[in-house]
């Protein structure tokens, strides 16, 4: 999945979009993604000056992000200005490396359960196959409006 059917099935836009690309794919079960890290990105200039780091809140919305995409390939639903995706909750989240400019920040997630909208993910960024963050996410699609 390249970065213009990623613009169709999320809403997110620049700077929050943070899957660029989906390397594989399989329904109900899983997803690997790909968000390359570079030093354009808005929050090095603040996150830190002297030596940029990617946020941990930003790396577990980018497994969210792929956790969605997951959702809405799985349940043959599309992204419309109608449904928001939010986080449920986060369990476990352990961030095990710094990720800087330069990166590639590979995001594993992995469908755990369904049951009554709530989805559950095991999750997993890795950079040069070295883990920086994991965690469970439960995340939920509502329709707003």
């Amino acid at each position: 999945m390249d970065i213009h059917e990623i613009l169709r099935k999320l809403p997110h836009r620049y700077p929050i979009l943070l899957v660029d690309r989906v390397l594989e794919f399989e329904s109900g079960k899983r997803i690997k993604a790909l968000k390359n890290i570079t030093i354009n990105e808005p929050y090095f200039t603040g996150h830190f000056p002297q030596r940029p780091v990617m946020p941990g809140v930003l790396m577990l919305e980018a497994l969210a992000q792929a956790a969605a995409l997951l959702s809405f390939a799985t349940m043959g639903v599309e992204s419309d200005d109608k449904t928001v995706y939010y986080f449920a909750g986060i369990d476990g989240a352990r961030f095990k490396r710094p990720v800087e400019p330069g990166d590639q920040l590979i995001l594993d997630v992995t469908l755990e359960r369904s049951k009554s909208g709530i989805f559950k993910f095991k999750a997993r960024a890795t950079v040069d196959e070295q883990t920086a963050v994991e965690a469970e996410l439960m995340c939920t699609m509502r329709r707003i409006g």
